[in-house]
């Protein structure tokens, strides 16, 4: 059977706007170039449009050509609002209507590296899960408090997708395209793209901590850094402490006001993300791996990242081999 079954191809329009980031926009239409090439059917066409049918300069200085005006697009199925560093200065009043109008006809709208924002102005983000890219995450998060911010790759909730940027495109348009064409395609588009391992929604962007919270505390951020460069040694509280130049008592009670969690579940979680990654993207043995990130028994590693993330380490590197399989 084909993996288009007979239905006809999706059709996406990529709305560029101002300065839009070219890498967000060129990863995710390269791989519907590669579905069909890999597929020999054209399970996916696709759309470059402005507001005003004039090519947007992307921040690297290049337009691109044909494009259309999004209301003379051939009835898009899904609309990606791309984004990038003044993506503010690039959303008017007519866009906000615009979007509004695609939303009440029953378009699937999503917004690739800071597209999303487009989307949250509009009013059309409101009680959805939202990806956007770190740098934006902290001051919308203030503005938009009616949105749940995600720091994760992308989002894909209901009749809308959101997705960080840079080469996180990749791996929405790799999970769309399993989605509705099936693994052995994803899996053929993730070789020709020497691309390892599809990444799902659960993996998180690295967010700068100080970007995260929107905030200048010195000791916090350096207390992050340090834990992140001591991950298989894991350094104690009160050394930690002593570092950052506060006692374990203020450490504590800084990271319980701004991140709501002790500095010892913090340090945790940053261990165990690291294990994910090298489970997931290395052929270390789950032995190897425990050590790496600072772990001295077998139950306390497999328990606590059965914890953190639903399943075990072994289930985690099963994924991983059938991903790439």
């Amino acid at each position: 059977m084909s993996p288009s079954s007979g239905r006809p191809a999706l059709h996406i329009a990529f709305l560029t706007l101002s300065d839009y980031s070219m890498i967000a926009l060129a990863n995710a239409l390269e791989v519907l170039r590669m579905a069909n090439r890999a597929s020999g059917e054209t399970l996916y066409r696709w759309t470059i449009a402005t507001p005003d049918g004039r090519p947007a300069r992307a921040s690297n200085g290049l337009p691109l050509s044909p494009t259309v005006a999004l209301g003379q697009a051939d009835a898009p199925d899904i609309v990606f609002v791309c984004g990038g560093v003044r993506v503010r200065a690039a959303c008017d009043a007519a866009l906000d209507a615009c979007l509004v109008r695609l939303a009440r006809a029953g378009v699937v709208l999503g917004g690739l590296c800071t597209g999303s924002y487009a989307l949250v102005r509009a009013g059309l983000m409101k009680g959805y899960r939202c990806a956007v890219h770190w740098e934006q995450m902290a001051a919308l998060r203030e503005e938009f408090t009616d949105v749940d911010f995600s720091d994760g790759l992308f989002v894909i909730d209901r009749d809308r997708i959101t997705c960080s940027g840079g080469t996180a495109p990749i791996d929405l348009m790799l999970h769309l395209t399993e989605s509705r064409y099936g693994k052995a395609l994803a899996g053929a588009i993730s070789a020709q793209f020497t691309v390892e391992r599809i990444r799902d929604a659960a993996h998180r962007q690295h967010v700068p901590l100080a970007a995260r919270l929107g905030f200048g505390r010195a000791e916090l951020v350096r207390a992050s850094t340090l834990m992140e460069s001591h991950i298989e040694e894991p350094l104690a509280m009160a050394e930690l402490a002593r570092r950052v130049g506060l006692s374990p008592r203020q450490l504590q009670r800084m990271f319980r006001h701004y991140l709501d969690m002790a500095p010892h579940q913090y340090y945790l979680r940053l261990r165990l993300d690291r294990a994910r990654e090298l489970l997931t993207q290395t052929g270390m043995s789950i032995m190897d791996v425990m050590v790496a990130c600072g772990f001295e028994s077998s139950p306390h590693f497999s328990r606590a990242y059965r914890e953190q993330f639903g399943h075990s380490p072994s289930a985690a590197r099963r994924g991983s081999r059938e991903n790439t399989g």
